[in-house]
Order: structure tokens, then C-alpha cells, then sequence
């Protein structure tokens, strides 16, 4: 486990990071979430050991000097130009501790694992976008670290590339604990197990998805018409509260009011054209509006 403990950092007589506290647990699966400036890279920096605390504590258990046991993927990972694949990553092995014998061999190993192993003599200045975010996640990886911080690990990439990563990242939550930070909020709600929403370098609300969903979700019932006159219609009809957005509308449920049974009933007797009648519940990014915002 790692627990992190009023942490912050000040630069000058700017507060970015204020008495932020929070626990990892073995093998789990941690996103940063907030707006540009809300503290996120600042976080990840000061765990990997980048930059020095004004206060609080990171501490990893059993563990004396963590810095051994962490991996990191800065936001945009700069590499050598005129080195291979594999030449950089054994690099890297040597310098993470890894022994000169053993280094290349680890070296070839980690760019297998992370689908590189037909680019591993091309120079890294010969990588496409997606080919350095897996090279740089192999940088990250190659000594087995315990902890596994990743700043913005798939926002350079195309939605395909995305996938490809976020599945590479399944992978190694086997064997690490992993902690990023991200703004697209589609990935962190399919496979988060905690998160960690920051305002103005604090954190205002963490959990897992069903216990941030529990405390701001909404229950609604999400009725799609024909078309946007439809939808306008049928809302300015019902006794219901609602909020449309072009041709759908939600019925907002409240004290158990009205029943999907109740709403049924009255659609049947509308003269509007029904296309979708489904419950429904606040996105991600709708839950994130409603912590995050002023």
C-alpha cells in the first residue's frame, strides 16, 4: 500500500498542491481527474521524486526508499534521437539498477511485451506518436517497478492508439500499482478503480465510480423523440421536471417521482413520436462538472 500524506507544494508564494492526502492499494488502478492548473502533474512529479515536497509524506509499506520501486511517464517523453529502441531502453534498464548483462536482455523483453519488437533497431527519431507513448512506457516498466505513474498517458493519441494503450495498461496493473492522470474521462470511467477529482491543488472528492455516483448522481429517464420540436414539446407538456437537449429529453425523478410506469402511460397518450424510453444516469463528465465547477 502507499499512503500519501498532506502533501504540498508551494513555489513561492503560490500554494499548487494544498494537503493533498490519499492511499493506493496494491494493484489497483488510480486516476488523477481536474482541470488544466488543478495540480495534477505536480502530484505525479513529487511521488516520482522530481521535485521536492514543501510538506506531507509519501510512503510505500515495507518499502525505505520508494524511488527505486517507482515508474514514470512524463506527459510528453523525450528521447534520443540518434538511439534504437532497444539501445534507449537498455539505457534506462542500466540506469534503473539493472545489471550491463542483463539490461539488454530486459531491454528486448519490455519492447516485446509493449509491441515494439519489429521496431526495436529503428532509431526512436523514426517513431510515430503512438510507437514513443510505448516506448516510453517500456522506459517506465523495465526494472518491475511497484508503482506506476503516468501523466496524461493517452492524450497525444488517435482513438485507436488510445485503445491500444489502455489496453497495454490493463496488462500491467498484474503486476503494479498504477496511478495517472488524464482528462479523458471515457477511459478513467471504464476502467478506474478509484478517483481522485482536483481543484486548485486540492482534492475535493475521491472514491470509487459507484460511491462518486451514489453521492451526485441524478436518477432520470432518458426519452429520445422523432425530432428536436418533439422533445420541446412533450417538455413543455409534462408536469414533470425536465431539461432537453435537442430531441431528447430527461425526466428527472425525485422522491421516487414519476415512475418509469407513470411516464410510459403518459407518452402513450402524446401525440409525439417516441423513438427510446430508457433509465438513465449522469455521465462521468457530468459528475466531474458538477464537482469541479465554481
Amino acid at each position: 500500500m502507499i499512503t500519501v500524506q498532506h502533501l504540498t507544494k508551494n513555489f513561492g508564494a503560490q500554494t499548487v498542491v494544498s494537503d493533498v492526502s490519499f492511499t493506493l492499494e496494491d494493484g489497483s488502478f488510480t486516476a488523477l481527474i481536474g482541470p488544466n492548473g488543478a495540480g495534477k502533474t505536480t502530484i505525479l512529479s513529487m511521488l516520482a521524486g522530481l521535485l521536492k515536497p514543501t510538506g506531507g509524506s509519501v510512503k510505500m509499506e515495507g518499502i525505505k526508499d520508494i524511488r527505486k520501486e517507482i515508474g514514470f511517464l512524463p506527459q510528453y517523453p523525450q528521447f534520443y534521437p540518434w538511439l534504437t529502441g532497444v539501445e534507449f531502453i537498455e539505457l534506462t534498464a542500466k540506469l534503473s539498477g539493472i545489471s550491463a548483462r542483463g539490461a539488454r536482455k530486459e531491454a528486448e523483453k519490455v519492447l516485446e511485451f509493449v509491441g515494439l519488437k519489429d521496431a526495436i533497431h529503428k532509431k526512436t527519431a523514426q517513431y510515430s506518436g503512438g510507437m514513443k507513448q510505448r516506448l516510453g512506457i517500456a522506459q517506465a516498466i523495465v526494472h518491475k517497478p511497484k508503482l506506476l505513474l503516468l501523466d496524461e498517458p493517452v492524450s497525444s493519441l488517435d482513438p485507436v492508439g488510445r485503445r491500444e494503450i489502455m489496453n497495454l495498461l490493463k496488462q500491467l496493473q498484474r503486476g503494479s500499482t498504477i496511478l495517472y492522470s488524464t482528462h479523458i474521462l471515457n477511459d478513467a470511467e471504464e476502467m478506474t478503480d478509484q478517483l481522485l477529482f482536483l481543484k486548485k491543488g486540492k482534492v475535493v472528492e475521491k472514491g470509487s465510480l459507484n460511491e462518486i455516483r451514489e453521492k451526485f448522481d441524478v436518477p432520470r429517464i432518458r426519452i429520445q423523440f422523432a425530432g428536436v420540436e418533439e422533445a420541446a414539446g412533450y417538455s413543455s407538456q409534462t408536469e414533470w421536471p425536465t431539461e432537453v437537449e435537442g430531441n431528447v429529453v430527461y425526466v428527472y425523478i425525485k422522491d421516487h417521482f414519476p415512475t418509469m410506469q407513470q411516464v410510459m402511460g403518459e407518452l402513450s397518450n402524446s401525440p409525439f413520436t417516441v423513438v427510446k424510453v430508457e433509465r438513465d444516469r449522469l455521465s462521468l463528465e457530468e459528475i466531474f462538472m458538477k464537482v469541479v465547477s465554481p
